[in-house]
C-alpha cells in the first residue's frame, strides 16, 4: 500500500457548500487527518461555523476580504487564515482559495445561526 495519495483538484467534481462551489479531496481517507478543498466563492457566501474542526484557508486568486467572528480582514492572493472551531466565518468577493479542514471534513459540522 503506498503512503501517499495525489489529486488534480481541478478534476473532481463540484459540489455546491455555504461559500460557493467546493471541490473536496481527500473526505474519504480512513484517517481522516485533514482533506482539502479547492473553493470558488460566490457572492453570496453564508457565514457558519464548525463546532469541531479547524481551518486553514489560503487565497489563490481574486481580493476580498474574510469575515472573522463580525470583522472584515482584507485579503488578496497569499493571504492566509486560520480559523479555530466556533469562530462564525465567510469569504467576501470574487475569490478562488484552499481550504484545508482539519481533521478531514465532516458535512454533520457545518452550522448556522
Amino acid at each position: 500500500m503506498k503512503r501517499y495519495r495525489t489529486v488534480r483538484l481541478d478534476e473532481l467534481e463540484a459540489v455546491v457548500c455555504p461559500c460557493g462551489e467546493t471541490r473536496r479531496a481527500f473526505v474519504d481517507d480512513p484517517a481522516q487527518v485533514a482533506s482539502m478543498h479547492y473553493v470558488e466563492i460566490r457572492d453570496d457566501a453564508r457565514s457558519h461555523y464548525h463546532r469541531k474542526l479547524t481551518e486553514l484557508y489560503l487565497v489563490l486568486e481574486g481580493e476580498g476580504f474574510l469575515e472573522l467572528d463580525g470583522e472584515r480582514i482584507p485579503v488578496r492572493p497569499l493571504s492566509a487564515a486560520l480559523i479555530h472551531p466556533g469562530c462564525r466565518h465567510r469569504a467576501v468577493g470574487k475569490l478562488k482559495i484552499v481550504n484545508v479542514p482539519i481533521p478531514a471534513f465532516d458535512p454533520e459540522d457545518e452550522w448556522f445561526d
